[in-house]
């Protein structure tokens, strides 16, 4: 029987979706944030990565991704809206057709920026809320603003742009997800997304502390679900099904069709993996999804997986690049 294209992650030419790190810098120093990012932060712990991208290397890749056919990019970080480019690629992307995420604090979204994302038609603006007040959400994201992440919710919501509130679980926060909800639901906020926290980079380290348990996880779930089923309505609730490990072990079966790029144009195969098998600044996006699908069938790669599923001691790896393989 002939295979149908697209009936597997190698049938495609380029992947499907690209998660592009833009960079590692951040006003804030989340106790949670899996990518290590920070106030100043331009290169990874250790100084693993160079430099990151320019203006220039970056909209090569944009353009680039735009001529592979490359159906949706989503923008994170670090804070992607304070990269001097940031909107440049807004702009490349969108004229070519590529649907657009934007992973934000919202620190930065103020009328303006609302107004200009409407008109770039951005199919998803998450923003991150961790609290239903100030004092909790700040605690767990030092250096943010409630008052600014919730005013970028309401003005996203009144320029027509659904916005999406992301609610990361923890020890401190997780009973109040639903307050969060409720909160989201009145700031006008399309989706209210959440999942298990990611055990990567300081969530990672502060998992015997900051991770809550399995019975206060399912009990937030119960409140979430009770509230999105309410007649009076409120945000599509999302919530992610597992954890990292068995995102990877999932991931290891059956590969999505996507890569992540990093600050410094390395391209990874996931977030929680150190493997980079490609480099965008010696590599057209084609040939670095080719040695990505590779990659995945490296038995170097595989194994790392299978023992990562088991021993999350190896997650501590997760933000090194490593390749090829």
């Amino acid at each position: 029987m002939t295979r149908q294209r697209g009936a597997a992650v190698g049938d495609y030419r380029a992947p499907l979706f690209v998660a592009w790190q833009l960079t590692n810098r951040c006003r804030c120093r989340c106790l949670h944030c899996c990518e290590d990012s920070g106030p100043g932060r331009g290169t990874r712990i250790g100084g693993s990565w160079p430099e990151e991208l320019s203006r220039k290397e970056s909209l090569r890749i944009a353009r680039d991704c735009v001529a592979c056919g490359i159906a949706y990019v989503a923008f994170g970080g670090g804070e992607p809206m304070e990269v001097a480019h940031f909107w440049d690629l807004l702009e490349v992307l969108s004229k070519g057709g590529v649907s657009l995420k934007i992973e934000t604090t919202g620190e930065n979204i103020g009328r303006p920026a609302a107004r200009r994302l409407a008109l770039l038609g951005v199919s998803s603006i998450q923003v991150s809320l961790d609290g239903p007040t100030a004092a909790v959400h700040e605690a767990l994201r030092p250096g943010a603003s409630f008052r600014r992440a919730l005013a970028a919710v309401r003005l996203l919501a009144s320029h027509g742009v659904g916005p999406e509130v992301v609610f990361i679980p923890t020890r401190l926060n997780v009973r109040l997800a639903g307050k969060v909800y409720d909160i989201a639901a009145k700031a006008g906020a399309r989706v209210f997304a959440t999942g298990p926290l990611m055990r990567l980079g300081r969530g990672a380290r502060a998992w015997a502390t900051l991770a809550p348990s399995a019975s206060q996880w399912a009990r937030a779930v119960k409140a979430l679900k009770a509230r999105a089923a309410r007649p009076s309505g409120g945000p599509k609730l999302s919530v992610y099904p597992f954890g990292v490990q068995r995102e990877i072990a999932a991931r290891l079966e059956r590969p999505q069709a996507m890569v992540l790029i990093a600050p410094d144009g390395k391209v990874k195969l996931l977030n929680a993996l150190p493997y980079a098998p490609a480099d965008l600044r010696r590599h057209t996006t084609a040939e670095a999804w080719s040695r990505c699908l590779k990659a995945w069938r490296n038995p170097e790669v595989r194994g790392f997986c299978r023992r990562a599923v088991q021993d999350p001691s190896l997650l501590a790896h997760a933000n090194e690049c490593w390749g090829p393989c």
